[in-house]
C-alpha cells in the first residue's frame, strides 16, 4: 500500500516537500490554514497572519534563493519583490500540479502517534472537526510566525508592537517611533517607517554586522560565495575587511560595534540603514533601562518621548499541534540531524526549521528530496542518529552568542554540501 504523508503547511518548504515527495510516487496531503500558497510572502493586512511589510524584498539573491528544479524567471532582479515571490511560488505549485493535494483554510490541531506509530492528525476547516491516519508527518509551518516579545521594567502607554503586526508604514505618519532590535525586520522597519514619521530612533542591545546588497557591483551573497572556499577565520577576516571598507565602522553612525566575528550573530542585510542615519532620519540608542508612561529611559542615561514602540525582536520555534511532552523546541536547543532528523521518531521530518547565512528553500528542497527518498526506500538514515543529533548541537557551523535567535543557524553552503553528500551527489 502507497505509504499516505502529511505536510504542515504550504509556504516555500511545505511546497517543495510536497512536490518531491509525489515525485516518488507517494500519496500526499497537504494542510494550510490559509487561502494560497507561498506562507509569510503573500501580503496580506489580515491580523493575526504571517506576512512580509508592504515593501519587502528578498535579502538573498535571485540565484542563491531559487529551487533547482524550478529557476526563478530571468526578468527577475537581483532582489525580487514580495510579489515576485509569491507569484513563483505559486508557480511552482501550479508547475508540479500540487494545488489538488492541498486543502485550504484547514488548521491543524493535533498530531499524535498511535500505538502502530502512525500520525493520527486532527484538523479543522469551517469549525468540522476531521481526524486521519497518516503513515508520517513533514513539519512545514515555518518559525517566523510566533512573535518573541521583550520585556522591560514599567508600563509603556503608547501602542507596543511586534514586527509581526506592521503591514504598511503610513501607520506610521507623523509618530514618534522607536524601533528595538538590530535583525533584518528591525533595520527595514527602521529605514521605511523613516520615511514617514516625524522621528524614529533605533534601539540597539548589542552592536550587529551589517551588510549591504550589493559589493563590488555583485549581490553580496554571490561575493561571498567567491571566498568561501577559505578557512572560516580567514573568509571572516575577508569578509569583515571589505564591509570595513565599504562602510567603515559602526560608530562613525553612533551605533555599538559587534562583538565577535561575522557569523557570531546574524547579520543583517540592509543597504539603506547608514544612508538613513547619516542623513538625519534614524536617531541609533542604546538598549532600553525601563518605561515610564510614553517615555523610554535608555542605558546611557538619556530618555525619549514616543507614540509607538515597535519590537523587531524575533520568534519563538513553535509547534501548537503537538504535546510538549514529545515535542517543544520553544526554548534551548534543537537535537535533528540535518536539521530535519529525530532521533527517536522515524516518521516525522522537520524541513526548513533552519536559520541559514543565506536562504531557506535550496536546503529546505535538498531535505525534501532526502525524505522523499527514506520514505520511498531508496536511502537508510545511519544506525548512529542519536549521536549525530548530539553531534548537531555540540559542532555548529558558527559559535554565535547564547540567543533563542541563534539555535538553529548553519552555514548556507557547507549545510547544503551535507544534504548533497546523502544524496550521493557533489556542488
Amino acid at each position: 500500500m502507497t505509504p499516505h504523508i502529511c505536510v504542515i503547511g504550504a509556504g516555500p518548504s511545505g511546497i517543495t516537500a510536497a512536490k518531491n515527495l509525489l515525485d516518488e510516487g507517494l500519496k500526499v496531503t497537504v494542510f494550510e490554514q490559509a487561502g494560497e500558497v507561498g506562507g509569510n510572502w503573500v501580503f496580506t493586512e489580515q491580523d493575526g497572519h504571517s506576512s512580509v511589510f508592504e515593501t519587502t524584498h528578498i535579502i538573498s539573491s535571485k540565484t542563491l534563493s531559487q529551487y533547482e528544479d524550478y529557476p526563478m524567471p530571468y526578468s527577475y532582479p537581483d532582489y525580487p519583490s514580495h510579489k515576485q515571490l509569491a507569484a513563483y511560488f505559486q508557480g511552482y505549485a501550479r508547475h508540479f500540479n500540487l494545488y489538488p493535494h492541498i486543502r485550504f483554510h484547514t488548521r491543524v490541531t493535533s498530531c499524535r502517534r498511535n500505538p502502530e506509530g502512525k500520525w493520527e492528525v486532527t484538523s479543522i476547516r469551517e469549525k468540522e472537526e476531521q481526524k486521519e491516519l497518516f503513515d508520517a508527518l513533514a513539519v512545514c509551518n515555518g518559525h517566523h510566525w510566533n512573535p518573541r516579545m521583550p520585556q522591560y521594567p514599567g508600563v509603556f502607554t503608547g501602542k507596543f508592537m511586534h514586527s509581526h503586526g506592521v503591514k504598511r508604514f503610513a501607520d506610521f505618519k507623523d509618530q514618534r517611533v522607536l524601533v528595538i532590535g538590530g535583525g533584518n525586520s528591525a533595520c527595514d522597519v527602521a529605514v521605511e517607517s523613516s520615511r514617514v514619521a516625524a522621528s524614529v530612533d533605533l534601539s540597539w542591545r548589542r552592536g550587529y554586522w551589517v551588510a549591504p546588497k550589493f559589493i563590488m557591483g555583485k549581490p553580496a551573497d554571490k561575493f561571498s560565495e567567491k571566498i568561501n572556499w577559505m578557512p572560516q577565520w580567514l573568509w571572516q577576516r575577508v569578509s569583515a575587511t571589505s564591509l570595513r571598507i565599504r562602510n567603515g565602522r559602526n560608530s562613525l553612525y553612533g551605533l555599538q560595534e559587534p562583538e565577535g566575528p561575522i557569523g557570531h550573530h546574524h547579520p543583517t542585510i540592509n543597504e539603506d540603514l547608514f544612508y538613513t542615519i547619516r542623513h538625519g532620519k534614524i536617531h541609533p540608542r542604546p538598549d532600553i533601562e525601563r518605561l515610564d508612561g510614553n517615555r523610554v529611559y535608555f542605558k546611557d542615561g538619556s530618555s525619549g518621548h514616543y507614540d509607538t514602540i515597535v519590537a523587531c525582536t524575533g520568534y519563538i520555534i513553535t509547534h501548537p499541534f503537538f504535546d510538549h511532552s514529545l515535542i517543544d523546541y520553544r526554548e534551548g536547543e534543537v537535537k535533528l540531524w540535518l536539521k530535519m532528523f529525530h532521533a527517536e521518531i522515524p516518521n516525522l521530518y522537520f524541513i526548513g526549521l533552519f536559520q541559514p547565512l543565506g536562504c531557506i528553500w535550496p536546503g529546505a528542497e535538498l531535505q525534501s528530496k532526502l525524505m522523499a527518498k527514506e520514505l520511498a526506500g531508496k536511502w537508510k538514515r545511519p544506525a548512529n542518529i542519536q549521536a549525530l543529533c548530539e553531534q548537531e548541537v555540540a559542532r555548529p557551523d558558527f559559535k554565535q552568542i547564547n540567543t533563542p535567535r541563534h539555535t538553529i543557524t548553519v552555514d548556507y553552503h557547507k549545510f547544503r554540501s551535507r544534504l548533497l553528500k546523502q544524496l550521493g551527489r557533489r556542488n
